[in-house]
């Protein structure tokens, strides 16, 4: 299991970006990525991979 650099990630999004903690603690870990300008990261759901949860995971009618 990765652990996080709490302390760093801190001081990026607190002095680096400065946001209020508010702010910050209110982030997603992909927002907080894509404010220190690595939004390529990750890929965002495609709908090909939209289509396959809603397929394994249908609503209830």
């Amino acid at each position: 299991m990765t652990s996080f650099d709490w302390a760093a990630l801190m001081r990026a999004g607190l002095q680096g970006l400065r946001l209020t903690p508010d702010v910050f603690w209110n982030l997603t870990p992909a927002e907080l990525r894509l404010m220190l300008g690595n939004a390529t990261a990750e890929s965002s759901l495609s709908r090909a991979g939209l289509d396959a949860l809603l397929a394994a995971y249908p609503d209830e009618k």
